[in-house]
């Protein structure tokens, strides 16, 4: 996308047009309102400034400079797509942007923001920074970046649905019930719950829309009290059935009363003004401008997420069916790809572009399919080096026989959402391509077999994906795992290995993806995804371990066994003996005796006579209780 507004003529066409005070600087913040990392085409701010069109990212503008800040993901796509007009900061971190900002800004000068992109969390860490030097944060009413987007993108105007019974367990009723539990035994009385996060009113109601590319969401906001319910929706988009289903033509405590999207704040402002309210918010995903009113402090109380984030994370037992089942779909689609790649790359024809496309179409044809969860990660060579490149027109490479490729891609479907990363080779690999693809399975596999209590957090596990990689200086530079969802966003918060996640939990699913990139050279990782399961020990109750959903094998002869330890393999092993026996029926029943054919050659158990233990194979999340709490958020 070739920049529309460039940075310095943007701020000094606007940043003085900010009634009553003058801002000097602004900062279209990559995040739309909802706090997503997907967002819907008019909310792409930073891409409309900058060009950049990555999924994370801060934009800072004074009048003379224009600056982004982005992680490594990143850097080599923001370089390509923004002009000269526009600096790269090779960070990610607030406090690179706020001694950024000190620098730039003048004491006691404004730096204006838009308070629906900002979470309340962030908000403050900026703040915290920036108050004592002094520079002060400017909530702005108007998106200053929307004044001169001309040709904004509309608004969404498809209807909303509803998801079949068949595939959930708990009615909105259920769940709107019990959300009112917690809040009634939460010691400090809440008497409402809002909620900003897209896929909290999704799953609250059980509803679905189209409105952010690769997720089922749309645009809302919820104020749930212990008597009234508030849905603040574009309320066109709600067909006669749904108001029906949502009892939205009554005013008591079971009944949704329908309010238009936009009326949040007045509607917001009336309930405080009633005695005796006390709002609980989510600081990670609430946006400031809501926070902002909710005064004075009494009426306020803030945990990091909602009571609807922390319950949806939880599988109930018909959602842990359903997903399993959508998991064994997608490996077909994935099993597909891999069978037509290994007939087809030796004839140099193909490139990352038709293998993406190629994909799509397999998990098109899959029961239930909604299309893609993400944009494919098809990379190749020193493409895959890029660990979130997707290939376009210009820059997709041919396959070749001589090259590692990775695939990284996910599917949505009604009653679940996959993401799978395989990385394969078709030629004859390098020893150091062994050797660095066998340790991060080596890290997929210690992380898998773990076994720990409930309520542990995957930070405390986080280096068993990277010790066998840690072994001879390597690393990544990614997370090791995030939540995944069914039919909801592909990564899925607050699961996940990072210090800011929650704790593990029975029926939780989360990915685990170790990697390893080679810069210009060639790129790995491998992705699963698991369900938190509960494991049987000798003397212990309530441990867990991870029960892996996604079936697709792993590349033969980029698996060196000689450093694998013998529970490893025997892992291996029992993995490749569960794909056999879950996707053997499935791909005899769509007829698929081809990509059965592969799959059982594929799935052939490894000997155990070349392994050597030269990696400990017991656990070492006691370990982790011995490095410092810097490093591990230094990983992340």
């Amino acid at each position: 996308m070739k920049a529309v507004a460039t940075g310095p003529e943007f701020c000094t066409s606007r940043c003085k047009d900010t009634d009553p005070e003058p801002i000097e600087t602004y900062t279209p913040y990559s995040f739309g309102p909802i706090h997503s990392e997907y967002i819907a085409p008019r909310d792409a701010r930073v891409a409309f400034m900058s060009g950049f069109t990555g999924s994370a990212g801060t934009a800072v503008v004074t009048a003379t400079k224009a600056t982004l800040w982005t992680d490594s993901r990143y850097w080599v796509q923001a370089e390509r797509q923004m002009d000269c007009n526009w600096e790269l900061e090779k960070d990610v971190s607030i406090r690179s942007i706020t001694d950024w900002l000190i620098q730039e800004v003048p004491e006691e000068k404004q730096i204006g923001f838009d308070p629906y992109v900002f979470s309340v969390k962030t908000f403050s860490a900026y703040n915290a920074n920036l108050s004592p030097a002094p520079r002060m944060l400017k909530s702005l009413p108007v998106n200053l970046v929307d004044k001169v987007w001309a040709n904004r993108p509309a608004e969404p105007s498809d209807n909303l649905v509803r998801l079949p019974d068949n595939i959930i367990e708990r009615t909105w009723l259920q769940k709107v019930e019990y959300i009112r539990s917690i809040m009634r035994e939460n010691p400090y009385k809440p008497t409402a719950v809002l909620l900003s996060a897209l896929d909290e009113t999704a799953w609250l109601f059980n509803l679905r829309g189209n409105d952010i590319p690769y997720n089922p969401f749309f645009y809302s906001y919820t104020l749930l009290t212990l008597d009234e319910i508030w849905l603040f929706v574009h309320t066109a988009r709600v067909p006669d059935d749904l108001r029906t289903y949502l009892n939205a033509t009554c005013y008591v405590a079971d009944c949704v009363q329908l309010m238009e999207y936009g009326q949040e704040l007045n509607q917001l402002t009336n309930y405080l003004t009633r005695p005796s309210t006390r709002v609980w918010v989510g600081t990670e995903y609430t946006n400031q401008a809501l926070y902002e009113l909710i005064v004075p402090e009494d009426k306020l109380m803030t945990t990091d997420y909602s009571p609807v984030l922390t319950t949806k994370a939880v599988k109930d037992a018909t959602e842990q069916r359903v997903l399993r089942e959508a998991h064994v779909r997608d490996a077909v689609a994935v099993m597909q790809l891999l069978v037509w790649l290994e007939k087809n790359v030796p004839a140099g024809k193909e490139t990352e572009m038709t293998a993406a496309d190629y994909v799509n179409e397999c998990r098109s044809k899959q029961k239930f399919s909604k299309g893609p969860s993400f944009e494919t990660i098809s990379a190749s060579g020193p493409n895959a080096a890029l660990a979130h490149y997707s290939p376009s027109s210009d820059t997709a490479r041919v396959l070749t026989v001589d090259e590692m490729y990775l695939v990284d891609s996910g599917g949505q479907y009604l009653d679940g959402t996959t993401d799978i990363t395989r990385t394969v080779h078709w030629g004859t690999p390098t020893d150091f391509q062994r050797e660095a693809y066998t340790r991060v399975l080596m890290g997929n596999i210690e992380i898998s077999r773990n076994i720990f209590p409930d309520g542990t957090r995957g930070i405390n596990m986080e280096m068993l994906g990277r010790r066998a990689l840690w072994e001879v200086g390597l690393n990544y530079g990614h997370g090791t795992g995030h939540g995944v969802g069914n039919y909801f966003g592909v990564h899925e918060w607050p699961v996940g290995f990072q210090s800011n996640n929650i704790p593990f939990r029975e029926g939780m699913f989360t990915s685990i993806e170790p990697g390893y990139y080679k810069e210009n050279d060639f790129g790995i990782r491998i992705e699963d995804v698991a369900m938190l399961a509960p494991v049987k020990t000798a003397y212990g109750n309530n441990f867990l371990t991870f029960d892996i959903v996604s079936l697709v094998p792993y590349d033969r002869k980029l698996i060196d066994t000689s450093i694998l330890s013998p529970q490893q393999l025997d892992w291996l092993n029992r993995y490749y003996q569960t794909v056999r026996d879950k996707m053997g029926p499935e791909l005899k029943s769509q007829g698929l005796e081809e990509v059965y054919d592969w799959m059982v050659k594929n799935t052939e158990p490894f000997t155990t006579t070349q392994s050597s233990a030269t990696v400990a194979c017991s656990s070492f999340s006691l370990l982790l209780t011995l490095l410092p709490t810097a490093l591990l958020h230094h990983l992340l």
